[in-house]
C-alpha cells in the first residue's frame, strides 16, 4: 500500500468520480481507476459498487475512508506544528466551523476578537460537520462551530442556542397562506432535501415518517444556501436550521414558517474532551458567546 493509493482513493471518496479525481490528482483517468483496483487487492475488500458510470462507496469503504481522513489530519496537523515553530512561539487560535457559520457568525466572532487581541494569528478552517469533528478531537483546531442534530459526538459540547427547525417555502407559495407549517402539510409536495446518510436528513425523514409522509424528495444538497437558493427559485420547499434560514432569508427572500412537529438543533461549540481550554481560547469563546445573545430573540421572530 503507498501514499499514491491512499491519495487516489481518498480524492474519488471526496469528488465521487473517477474522472474528476484524475483532474485533480494530474493524471489520467485509467490510472485512477487502476490504482483504486490494486487498493482493493491490497486491502482485500470492495471499496466501492459500482453502477454504470456511478461509483458508490460501500461501507466497507465509508469505514477505510474515516481512518484515512484522521491519517490526512495528522499529516496537516505536523503542517500547523512546523507553521506555529516558524511564527516562533506566537499567540496562535485555530477555529473550525461549517460553512454558513464560518462566514456568518465565526466570521464576525474574529473580526471582534482581533480588536481584543491584535497580536493574535486566527486560522479559520471550514468543512462539514465531520470534519469540524476530527480537526477539534484530533487538536489541529482549538474550537470548533457546528450545528448539531443528535448527542452523537465524543467532544465536549458548549450548547449556545438550541432551537427548532423550520420550514422554507417560495414566495407566494399556498402553504404561505398558513402561519405554521405540519409535517401532514408536505404531503405530495415537492421537497428539497439534504443528502441520505447525513445528520439532518435523517432527523428529518424520522419526524415525517412518524407522521406517515414520505416526501417527495426532488433535489437535495448539503449546503443550507444552497437548498434556499433552490426553494427561492420555486423548485421545491424544505426544513432546515432557522440559523441558516435566517441569514439567507435575507440573501434569497425565501419564506419562513414554524414547522411542526419540533424536530431540535443546536448551535454549540466543540473542544478536545482533555485539554484545558488556554486563556487565549477563552478570550475567544466569550467574545461567540456575546455574539450569540441577539441571535436567540431574531430566531424566536422567525415567521412572524
Amino acid at each position: 500500500m503507498t501514499l499514491k493509493h491512499i491519495e487516489a482513493f481518498r480524492v474519488v471518496m471526496q469528488t465521487g468520480s473517477m474522472t474528476e479525481a484524475s483532474r485533480r490528482l494530474y493524471t489520467s483517468q485509467p490510472q485512477v481507476s487502476r490504482l483504486v483496483s490494486q487498493l482493493e487487492s491490497i486491502v482485500r475488500f470492495s471499496l466501492f459498487e459500482r453502477h454504470g458510470t456511478r461509483l458508490l462507496p460501500t461501507l466497507d469503504g465509508k469505514r477505510f475512508f474515516e481512518d484515512v481522513e484522521k491519517a490526512f489530519v495528522g499529516l496537516a496537523g505536523l503542517e500547523a506544528a512546523a507553521s506555529n515553530i516558524r511564527s516562533f512561539g506566537g499567540h496562535r487560535l485555530s477555529v473550525a466551523a461549517m460553512p454558513r457559520l464560518a462566514a456568518g457568525l465565526l466570521t464576525r466572532a474574529v473580526a471582534q476578537f482581533k480588536l481584543d487581541c491584535p497580536d493574535s494569528l486566527v486560522t479559520i478552517r471550514s468543512g462539514a460537520a465531520a470534519a469540524v469533528d476530527t480537526w477539534v478531537g484530533s487538536g489541529l483546531c482549538d474550537v470548533g462551530l457546528a450545528i448539531l442534530y443528535t448527542e452523537a459526538t465524543s467532544l465536549r459540547v458548549e450548547t449556545l442556542l438550541a432551537m427548532d427547525c423550520v420550514a422554507v417555502l417560495p414566495k407566494a407559495h399556498r402553504l404561505t397562506r398558513l402561519k405554521e407549517i405540519r409535517a401532514a402539510d408536505l404531503e405530495d409536495e415537492a421537497f428539497i432535501s439534504f443528502p441520505v446518510g447525513s445528520e439532518p436528513r435523517e432527523r428529518i425523514d424520522q419526524v415525517l415518517a412518524a407522521g406517515g409522509i414520505k416526501p417527495r424528495t426532488v433535489l437535495e444538497s448539503d449546503l443550507g444556501a444552497s437548498i434556499c437558493a433552490l426553494v427561492a427559485a420555486g423548485l421545491g420547499v424544505s426544513v432546515i436550521n432557522p440559523l441558516a434560514a435566517r441569514e439567507e432569508k435575507q440573501i434569497s427572500g425565501v419564506e419562513l414558517r414554524p414547522f411542526k412537529p419540533r424536530i431540535p438543533v443546536r448551535l454549540a461549540m466543540l473542544f478536545p474532551t482533555d485539554a484545558q481550554p488556554s486563556r487565549l481560547v477563552t478570550a475567544f469563546t466569550d467574545v461567540v458567546r456575546k455574539l450569540t445573545e441577539p441571535e436567540l430573540k431574531a430566531i424566536r421572530a422567525l415567521g412572524r
